[in-house]
């Protein structure tokens, strides 16, 4: 497996361990009743700071790892994978295990930097698949 798909497949085992980070606390806030029900309402209370952190750093990660997978994609179906492509896919990974306690503790300006680090390593790897 090459560098590049191994940071893939590590992102998605980060994205489900995100998943669970959220969804355990906001089954416990909410309940079971209304997690599991087709939330064609709005809860009855709110998510706690923390939760809601997590929630939405998932969901950032969710439109990251789109980017990310089709980066990888293009880079190892093109044959384009080499040391440069490998150091921007730890780059991305790395950035976005950071990313999640940056999010959750409320980095201010760290979490955007963080994020930009992987949105950036995402965006080189485009690039040298073109060049």
């Amino acid at each position: 497996m090459t560098p590049e798909l191994t940071a893939l497949t590590l992102a998605a085992l980060l994205q489900m361990g995100q998943f669970i980070l959220f969804a355990l606390p906001a089954n416990l806030e909410l309940g079971t009743r209304y997690t599991m029900s087709p939330r064609d309402k709005a809860p009855q209370r709110p998510l706690s700071t923390l939760t809601g952190r997590m929630q939405r750093a998932l969901n950032n990660h969710f439109e990251g790892l789109i980017l990310f997978t089709l980066a990888v994609v293009v880079v190892t179906l093109s044959g384009q994978a080499d040391g440069f492509t490998a150091a921007c896919a730890w780059a991305y990974l790395a950035a976005r295990v950071l990313y999640v306690p940056a999010y959750a503790f409320g980095l201010v300006p760290w979490r955007s930097v963080i994020w930009a680090v992987s949105w950036f390593a995402t965006l080189a790897m485009l690039i040298a698949a073109l060049i």
